[in-house]
């Protein structure tokens, strides 16, 4: 066999390629298909720059609209193009809707937006922008009713939707920018105005500004702000703000850092607030609260669902200095929950919790006050009117404990204050404190839902040493080892305290058990000029006087309090007293006399009066008792001899005891005893205060006779 044909090919048959030759065309395949890709992206590419992409403006606004749901408008010229690798997007008049429950027709409206994009950003990740130029940019901000979702959630059929996001953005100019805030749960809008933002390698540098204005609950408001991390903001970082807005008289700053600049909800901001009166602060959003003096306070915000608490609360609010707590829940109704503590509170800032403006008491005193609530001249009850509508329309809690109360006369400590707001009827109860080493307990209730409002006072004075308790007034404690106890039960009706005093029924009993008081005090009281001189020139005016047991009691009937009784016992004396007030009038016609038990030589026996208003209260000690003493001296002296005269001031000390049981027990003038157990005959016969016409208003005797249960 030949070695040649050994080793030649095997014949070549008909219809078979060689293997060199199907490579070879599946490479020209191969690369005929990549320039056809190559010159189609091309001639997409030319298509595009020689038209500017013009033609895919409605595509975009389908699109786009689809995929958020919302309808994209393009009022001006369009483009989308390559240029040359960088994707340019320009368009005029550009528009994303709101959703249709929104009350303005656009999320966002722009002149003209001008930009370049990085176009592997758009398929993954973050997306980034080479440049951006942004003019006459408006953008609406806006809550629904029930605050379930906003105008910046774009609907993407997942439950909650998904939030606008920034873009990463090396360069921009953004001119002209207005926000547009709306929160109708809060009634609050805002206006606002961005300033202008320059940007280059993705760094803003400097704080941005904005301004505006707006209302809250109808409240006019402005505002400015400054976004202290532009910088991290683009970048979906942190947002440190600081802004300041004014509203009827009332500066507030708010400081924070924001997760994003649209997420306020779980964040700490630090607020200060300043102003002339705290009430006009909560005023904005319908709380009603007293006057306040010039206050400064600061505390920790933080937003959560329809609830904001205010945390480390501290403060001054005139002279008084206040720290605690407060939360306000947004919901069906208002509803506002704090607890306050007080160190020392001035006993003019006070003032408000009866109607007074603080400022005018401090400056001018009560009855100035007063006048300028609506009352008559040297009237001292306010006539300012309970903000009925307003105290239906919230809800409240309060807490308030006072260390100590700086009061010229009064001393007052140890105050605790539990304070019930619910559809308009105002609870203070308990409201305790102490006073001259005394309690006060009391309950009172201002019901605005009647009409007018039911208003009831029930103040109870547990015994309280009379020494501290007058110290104020004058009364020096040396020598007075007394006390005092009582109760105080009105009701009335009325929309200011005035007007429920004016109609008031009830019953004010004060008791004095057994103790000493200052011989002077005494002796002024019953004129008993004898003793009194006798004496001062022995040098005894502090020697005391023993009580045996008093009671200052009134019925109260239409608003007229009457004397029921006034009946002191002394070891020297009983003392008397007839008369009585009127709340409507606030004037005052009391007469006391104190009859001796012991001769007496020379002794006026005659009445001093009380008399005036309670603005102006006046001292009638020479009455006209007195002035008939003194002609009979006169006659006795003329017709008879000097020595005479003398006996029209001679007191023989007939004073019946008074037994001290139905005293201490604050029983009225017709259940009082003397020592032997008769009736008294001298208590009970007083007249009353008078009306506007002279009139007498207080009740017959046979009125006096109703008993007072259960007072004690």
């Amino acid at each position: 066999m030949d070695l040649a044909s050994q080793h030649s090919e095997p014949p070549v048959q008909a219809g078979d390629t060689p293997p060199d030759t199907q490579h070879g065309r599946g490479r020209r395949t191969l690369r005929n298909v990549l320039i056809g890709v190559v010159v189609a992206i091309f001639a997409v590419w030319l298509v595009l720059f020689i038209t500017r992409g013009r033609f895919l403006k409605h595509p975009f606004e389908r699109i786009v609209g689809g995929m958020t749901h919302r309808t994209i408008t393009v009022r001006g010229d369009f483009q989308l193009y390559f240029a040359p690798l960088k994707i340019k997007f320009l368009a005029e008049g550009l528009t994303i809707s709101n959703p249709s429950w929104a009350t303005r027709p656009n999320l966002f409206s722009a002149q003209r937006i001008d930009t370049r994009i990085a176009p592997l950003s758009l398929l993954f990740g973050k997306r980034r922008l080479y440049w951006l130029d942004l003019t006459g940019g408006a953008v609406d901000l806006e809550f629904n009713r029930d605050h379930s979702t906003n105008t910046w959630t774009f609907d993407t059929g997942k439950k909650g939707g998904k939030p606008l996001e920034f873009p990463r953005i090396d360069q921009a100019t953004v001119a002209g920018t207005t926000v547009r805030y709306l929160d109708p749960r809060m009634r609050l809008l805002a206006n606002l105005k961005v300033d202008t933002i320059r940007s280059t390698d993705a760094r803003i540098g400097k704080a941005v500004g904005v301004s505006g204005d707006g209302t809250v609950r109808d409240t006019p408001f402005t505002v400015t702000a400054q976004l202290l991390s532009p910088d991290a903001t683009a970048n979906r970082g942190e947002n440190k703000l600081v802004m300041t807005a004014r509203a009827a008289g009332n500066t507030i700053d708010v400081a924070g850092t924001l997760p994003s600049i649209a997420e306020i909800e779980d964040v700490p901001l630090q607020v200060q607030a300043r102003g002339r009166n705290l009430s006009t602060l909560l005023a904005i959003i319908g709380v009603a609260i007293p006057q306040t003096r010039t206050y400064r306070l600061r505390g920790q915000l933080v937003m959560q669902g329809n609830e904001y608490r205010f945390t480390k609360v501290s403060g001054v609010a005139g002279r008084t200095d206040l720290a605690g707590r407060l939360t306000i829940t947004n919901g069906e109704r208002l509803h506002l929950d704090s607890q306050l503590s007080t160190r020392s509170l001035d006993i003019i800032d006070a003032a408000p919790f009866i109607g007074y403006n603080p400022d005018i008491v401090a400056a001018k005193g009560a009855v100035a006050a007063a006048a300028a609530t609506g009352a008559a001249p040297s009237r001292v009850m306010p006539d300012a009117r309970f903000p009925v509508e307003t105290m239906r329309a919230f809800d409240a809690d309060l807490k308030w404990t006072i260390a100590d109360v700086r009061s010229k006369n009064l001393p007052i400590s140890n105050v605790d204050l539990t304070l019930d707001l619910d559809r308009g009827r105002l609870a203070l109860s308990p409201l305790t404190f102490s006073m001259a080493r005394g309690n006060v307990a009391s309950d009172l209730i201002f019901d605005t839902r009647q009409r007018p409002s039911a208003v009831s006072y029930d103040v109870r004075l547990s015994p309280t040493p009379l020494a501290k308790l007058l110290a104020g007034y004058g009364v020096v404690e040396a020598g007075t080892s007394g006390t005092v106890k009582g109760r105080i039960q009105l009701k009335g009706r009325g929309d200011t305290i005035h007007d429920s005093l004016s109609t008031s029924q009830g019953r004010m009993a004060f008791i004095l058990p057994r103790g000493t008081f200052w011989t002077r005090n005494v002796q002024l009281a019953e004129l008993d000029l004898g003793t009194f001189v006798q004496k001062m020139f022995e040098d005894k005016l502090k020697s005391p006087v023993q009580i045996n047991c008093g009671l200052i009691g009134f019925t109260v009937r239409r608003g007229v309090a009457a004397a029921d009784p006034i009946l002191i016992d002394t070891s020297k004396n009983v003392m008397l007293g007839r008369g009585g007030f009127s709340f409507r009038t606030e004037a005052m016609d009391l007469a006391f006399r104190a009859d001796g038990k012991k001769f007496s030589l020379f002794s006026g026996q005659s009445p001093v009066g009380i008399n005036g208003y309670f603005a102006k209260p006046g001292i009638n000690v020479i009455s006209d008792q007195l002035l008939g003493r003194a002609g009979a001296g006169l006659g006795l002296a003329l017709v008879a001899t000097p020595v005479a005269g003398v006996l029209a001031f001679v007191d023989v000390g007939d004073a019946k005891a008074a037994a001290c049981g139905p005293i201490l027990a604050g029983a009225n003038a017709n259940a009082q005893r003397t020592t032997k157990g008769k009736p008294r005959d001298d208590v009970g016969h007083g007249t009353t205060a008078k009306d506007e016409d002279g009139k007498s208003t207080g009740p017959e005797r046979k009125s006096q006779r109703k008993k007072f249960l259960g007072i004690f």
